[in-house]
């Protein structure tokens, strides 16, 4: 896979830091006054996991709640101030949170620099909000199609956000597909370029340290629709659904068009010579 640049950042609680380099370095922790205090009082304390209950809690819900909104918002921001906004085919960025961004973050990321036509979305779990989001873009026509990949709990221990997530991909014209899964990815086809989120985190918020990659490729995207196509669901609640087919793009219509008439050029002066 050709990537053109490697981008690694630390998300923290009040700040980021940036690099741009190999995404082997080794991570730094960013920390202000309020978490070395925090430090200072684990020593005393000598608990194993009160580095965990020194920073603020953020509620995590399976079912259908309430988040902290304006921690989210804090994360959004912060993570629109790293990231570029025009990504491009061969990118790859490698990124560090610590507990305030979650997987959907990124997405919606993605989702301000173009139409979403196709998204394939696996994880374990996922909160009840996280799919009135999807609804939302859905309605307002900034995504197209979305393809639920869960794990073989999630229709019994996380009954309301399945019922939620099968009303919405009827609507859409999605399926579900349950099966022994733990993978965390995001597969996105878009009007303007198609990358791969590949993360530590499940699709809801959680308070633990996370990894992601976002790679943009529009070829290992394609592998991996055809991967999650071809996954057989214990479920049949969507069987019917055809998989999904990616479309041609104009870009992509262009882009043949200069490669035949490069090629045409190119047999015109070996003719000629």
């Amino acid at each position: 896979m050709s990537v053109k640049a490697n981008f690694s950042f630390e998300l923290g609680e009040d700040q980021l830091s940036f690099r741009l380099g190999s995404p082997a370095i080794h991570p730094k922790k960013i920390g202000g006054a309020n978490e070395d205090k925090a430090e200072a009082e684990v020593v005393e304390a000598g608990e194993e996991n009160a580095v965990e209950e020194a920073k603020p809690s953020i509620r995590v819900s399976h079912r259908y709640g309430h988040r902290h909104l304006s921690r989210k918002a804090a994360s959004e921001e912060a993570l629109s101030r790293q990231l570029d906004w025009y990504f491009r085919e061969g990118d790859c960025y490698h990124c560090f949170s610590f507990g305030d961004v979650d997987s959907l973050t990124f997405f919606k990321h993605v989702l301000r620099q173009q139409r979403v036509l196709y998204l394939a979305l696996s994880t374990w779990c996922m909160a009840g909000e996280d799919v009135d989001d999807l609804r939302e873009w859905h309605r307002r026509g900034m995504l197209g199609r979305v393809d639920f990949y869960v794990g073989e709990i999630f229709p019994g221990s996380y009954s309301e956000v399945y019922n939620a997530a099968l009303d919405f991909v009827k609507e859409c014209g999605g399926r579900i597909a349950v099966f022994r899964n733990h993978s965390k990815v995001m597969v996105v086809i878009g009007e303007r370029f198609d990358c791969l989120i590949e993360s530590s985190a499940n699709v809801n918020t959680n308070p633990r340290s996370e990894n992601t990659v976002i790679t943009v490729d529009r070829q290992l995207a394609a592998d991996y629709v055809q991967l999650f196509n071809g996954i057989r669901s214990f479920d049949a609640a969507t069987s019917e659904v055809e998989p999904y087919v990616i479309p041609e793009r104009g870009w992509e219509r262009d882009k043949a068009e200069m490669d035949e008439t490069d090629h045409g050029e190119l047999q015109g002066s070996r003719n000629v010579s």
